[in-house]
């Protein structure tokens, strides 16, 4: 028998399956998505959130404990639970070099528009590096992984785990059987719901205006996250945490693809100007923080405006300070110019621009600090970065909001166990996007799912291999080979 199923194949499904092998038990790893696919929405990723007390490696400065610890009780307003959190941030100072061991490369400090050479470290080659360098390390160690091996239920006695099963399915144009698989344990990292349509329509349900805001959803990750796991445990009475509603979502280019556009899909220079819904007007503070504390707001205030459609507009100054998008933006000579090629009405579009123009009370621009530039009289105000948009050509970048994963997860502690009526499974576990709803309530900031991810993947890996009888300083990794 198995002695650790792990279930997903993202960061948390591969650290939680290289934890539990280098602690000497066999284990095998189901991905639902074919060879190709492999990697959840980590593929997407491109850092990792670190806290440290002093320069590190590729971290520059210090990102000590308590300011991360505030920063991220910022963006989820305080709907977090403290103690996993810190246990992630801490997790985060000393991850890195177990990363290296199974392959994982970090590039040198970045610097430019995205102001996060001290907080985060960047994958050398992004997350599609990261989850091949962790497959091709779970594969040498002897990790059995099988693809299209989606699992549509789980085998519960008195909430332990018993088996897996996979339904009947098409892989290649072959039928494959459905299959029960038994374990000792298991480890759920399956993902989110994000990619389930029907699922965010019964989230979000209809506006006010009667339209369905879920529809015009475009999904940045995976379209393997389809929640069937997280609805199978729900169903079975684990017991849950989080808003369905809530994700991290981000402003996206409306032109993105419906599935895996990932983070080239982004627009980053809504903080260089103002940003419009479909009937000219400006709805949100473009100035609150820095953007990548800020942009993951983007989506959700982009869902609540008519059609969850909007436009970033910004003039020639902005050029060359943010990351330049993978579309080019609509270019006019005139605001009222603009506006007519976006299909906005134009007097209301002008008027809302010249109102913020006369409202900047520019002082000493600086899109590397919170700065002195701001709106007064203006409703809503714009607090930094304010600069009267005067200089032509102007440029538009139209948003739509684009879902990287939900929040709605399984209630866990600080072994990962998964829990039934407050009572902690001796043998289930779980991490990632199933639990991270646990730290994140709302919001986000770049690089915590990383964080998230990594930590509560190495602990449900850790206890899955102890409940099944295997210390994590067992240093075999071969006796158990045969087995899988």
């Amino acid at each position: 028998m198995i002695d650790v199923l792990v279930i997903g194949g993202g960061n948390a499904a591969l650290c939680a399956a290289l934890m539990a092998r280098e602690a000497g038990a066999s284990v095998m790893l189901l991905e639902g998505s074919p060879k190709v696919w492999r990697g959840g929405n980590s593929q997407h990723t491109r850092n990792l959130r670190c806290m440290h007390d002093a320069p590190q490696d590729v971290l520059v400065d210090a990102y000590p404990e308590e300011e991360y610890w505030q920063d991220l009780l910022k963006v989820t307003g305080g709907l977090t639970n403290e103690t996993l959190a810190r246990m992630a941030i801490r997790a985060s100072s000393s991850c890195r070099d177990w990363m290296r061991s199974h392959g994982v490369h970090f590039q040198p400090p970045l610097s430019g528009a995205l102001h996060v050479a001290r907080t985060n470290a960047f994958f050398m080659g992004g997350g599609k590096a990261l989850v091949n360098a962790y497959f091709r390390s779970a594969e040498r160690l002897g990790v059995r992984v099988r693809y299209n091996a989606q699992v549509s239920d789980i085998e519960l006695r008195d909430g332990v785990f018993v088996a897996a099963h996979l339904a009947e399915r098409e892989v290649d144009g072959q039928r494959l059987p459905a299959e029960r698989i038994e374990a000792r344990t298991c480890v759920l990292a399956a993902g989110g719901f994000e990619s389930n349509r029907e699922w965010l329509r019964e989230a979000w349900g209809q506006n006010e205006r009667g339209e369905w805001p879920s529809d015009n959803f475009l999904i940045r990750g995976t379209r393997f996250n389809t929640g069937v796991l997280l609805r199978r445990m729900i169903d079975l009475g684990a017991d849950i945490i989080g808003d369905p509603t809530q994700a991290h979502m981000v402003a996206i280019d409306a032109r993105a693809p419906l599935y895996d556009g990932g983070i080239c899909t982004r627009i980053d220079c809504v903080s260089l100007g103002v940003v419009v819904n479909r009937e000219g007007e400006r709805f949100y503070d473009e100035g609150e923080d820095f953007w990548p504390k800020r942009y993951a707001i983007w989506g959700r205030l982009v869902a609540g405006q008519p059609g969850q459609q909007a436009y970033s507009i910004i003039d020639q100054q902005a050029i060359g300070r943010f990351m330049p998008p993978v579309f080019p933006g609509t270019q006019a000579q005139s605001l009222a110019e603009l506006a007519g090629k976006l299909g906005l009405p134009v007097a209301a579009f002008v008027d809302t621009v010249e109102r913020y123009n006369r409202a900047c009370q520019v002082g000493t621009f600086d899109h590397t600090a919170l700065d002195d530039c701001h709106t007064e009289g203006l409703t809503p105000a714009k607090t930094h970065w304010a600069r009267p948009l005067s200089k032509p050509p102007f440029y538009a970048y139209p948003l739509k909001p684009g879902v990287t994963f939900t929040y709605l997860g399984l209630a866990t502690d600080e072994t990962a166990a998964v829990h039934f009526n407050g009572k902690a499974s001796p043998n289930l576990f779980v991490a990632g996007e199933m639990m991270a709803g646990n730290v994140l309530g709302k919001g986000y900031t770049a690089g915590i799912g990383m964080a998230i991810g990594t930590a509560f993947g190495r602990i449900a890996g850790t206890q899955a291999a102890a409940s099944a009888g295997f210390s994590s300083s067992t240093t075999n990794t071969e006796s158990h080979h045969a087995d899988v």
